[in-house]
């Protein structure tokens, strides 16, 4: 009887364990998303509803990115032309928010401000 009620004690342990490493991992994109708009923000001299429209769209395309990057079911390189027509449709919708030239300083501040990719690139 002890040794099930150990061993119920370790699997309750466990899941608590993952629980909060879950709860951390969300706090930090949330404040990583935050923090990203402020230096939009800051950098950019956007309104708060042009860097509120801005990532709220990035935050609709980014599961889209992700379905696509994580289908083991098609090539990298069909991956990478849905990924870029995505971008594409994100691309557009910010420009109508940001205009011209805002929108071309975006794109340059996005390039060397864009979350790291895992492996670097």
């Amino acid at each position: 009887m002890k040794k099930i009620i150990a061993c119920l004690a370790v699997v309750i342990a466990v899941f608590s364990v993952s629980s909060v490493y879950a709860q951390d991992g969300q706090g930090d994109r949330v404040q990583r998303m935050a923090a990203m708009k402020q230096k939009m923000k800051d950098d950019l001299k956007m309104t708060d509803v042009q860097a509120d429209s801005v990532s709220s769209i990035q935050g609709e395309f980014m599961p889209k990115r992700r379905e696509i990057f994580m289908d083991q079911s098609i090539s990298q390189d069909d991956k990478k032309t849905k990924i870029m027509a995505l971008n594409e449709q994100a691309d557009k919708r910010i420009h109508a928010v940001l205009g011209d030239d805002l929108f071309k300083k975006y794109q340059d501040w996005w390039e060397k401000n864009r979350p790291q990719r895992p492996g670097g690139k």
